[in-house]
């Protein structure tokens, strides 16, 4: 049987490998994953008594239009409760708006290095993809503007972006949002919202109202800590979201994934502790970088990407090899560079002890 044949192009996603199998092959008692952004601090203690009070559920399809939840979240988010999309995960929204917007006839423009779902997504659809390199890290918003034509319907902003932890300023976003054409969708992806500091970050849910063809999406994978569950969502205009709603899937978010969402909207306190924590781990790499004289971007995320000089999959073996997973950057478009989560004070003490060694 023929498949598409952009799909002979594309590599299966590949997850790293599991804890018990690196027990297994090195010998170790313990591991710790700092590669894929977890929060290290788990959720909130809410978070388990929802989940238990639907365990008696389960024989049950969730509510497809996910309304306690919708109405829990539109208020948090001051936004009209008809301006959610729920995904399984938010790579599923992305997913959505590329199975609605993307055929081989059209085009989508991003940066370069990004979140890799955009480019994956826009293969499988047939799209040409229109890739800008980054410019220190950051968007090259101008050389992106230049890349829209006629054809092109998405053009995604991955802000903080993922892999590097840059983020694009209210100061640059606005008169970018001005010269998009009203017919291109400008996806802002916030998957790391809850975790910015930075003062000038736009708060991005009020251009909605002026700007129709803005898509917002967040997830409840990272501060929240609720990745296994697999829940993010996206906000937008409307009109736009009741166009696109039937590429979505029926069911496409569990009941335990809801009720544990709803649950972990009402323990802010927690996401805010998280996040100072965060910027306290965030400094103890900087502080190790700055002794070094290593290269990294200051993040507004819950990782930092290193520059060691040399093959980030040699850091990563070296590391591996003594229990703790990180994200080689050869797999990231920067290959003398590794990815690492932010964990614990004392995760982030154990690595940095190791890093020491290795840089020695």
């Amino acid at each position: 049987m023929k498949v598409k044949e952009q799909l002979l192009t594309l590599s299966p996603y590949k997850p790293g490998k599991p804890i018990e199998e690196v027990k297994k092959e090195y010998g170790l008692q313990e591991i710790i994953k700092l590669a894929s952004n977890e929060n290290p601090h788990g959720c909130s203690p809410n978070v388990k008594a929802a989940i238990e009070a639907e365990l008696e559920n389960m024989a049950l399809y969730p509510d497809g239009y996910a309304a306690a939840l919708r109405e829990k979240l539109a208020k948090h988010l001051n936004v009209n409760e008809k301006q959610l999309i729920f995904g399984n995960g938010s790579d599923e929204v992305i997913q959505v708006l590329c199975r609605a917007l993307l055929s081989p006839d059209t085009n989508t423009v991003m940066a370069a290095p990004t979140f890799p779902q955009y480019r994956h997504n826009a293969v499988i659809e047939g799209a040409e993809i229109r890739e800008i390199p980054l410019i220190e890290g950051d968007h090259d918003l101008n050389a992106m503007l230049k890349a829209i034509d006629e054809q092109t319907r998405i053009v995604w902003v991955c802000t903080p972006n993922n892999p590097t932890g840059t983020y694009v300023n209210e100061k640059t976003l606005i008169p970018f949002l001005d010269a998009v054409p009203d017919s291109v969708l400008v996806v802002l992806d916030e998957a790391y919202y809850e975790y910015v500091s930075a003062a000038d970050f736009p708060e991005s849910t009020p251009l909605l109202q002026k700007y129709p063809n803005l898509m917002i999406l967040r997830t409840f994978s990272k501060a929240y800590g609720l990745a296994s569950l697999r829940i993010g969502y996206g906000i937008a205009n409307e009109e736009l979201l009741q166009r696109i709603e039937p590429a979505r899937e029926p069911f496409n978010t569990s009941r335990m994934a809801q009720a544990a969402a709803y649950a972990a909207l009402e323990d802010q306190f927690f996401i805010e502790h998280c996040k100072q924590l965060n910027n306290e781990g965030l400094k103890q790499f900087y502080d190790f970088c700055d002794q070094h004289q290593l290269h990294y971007y200051p993040s507004e995320t819950n990782f930092i990407l290193i520059d060691f000089g040399r093959q980030g999959d040699e850091v990563f073996q070296y590391l591996l090899e003594r229990g703790i997973i990180v994200r080689s950057g050869n797999a990231l478009g920067f290959p003398t560079s590794v990815r690492i989560t932010v964990g614990s004070k004392q995760q982030n003490e154990k690595i940095i002890s190791l890093l020491e060694q290795f840089v020695q």
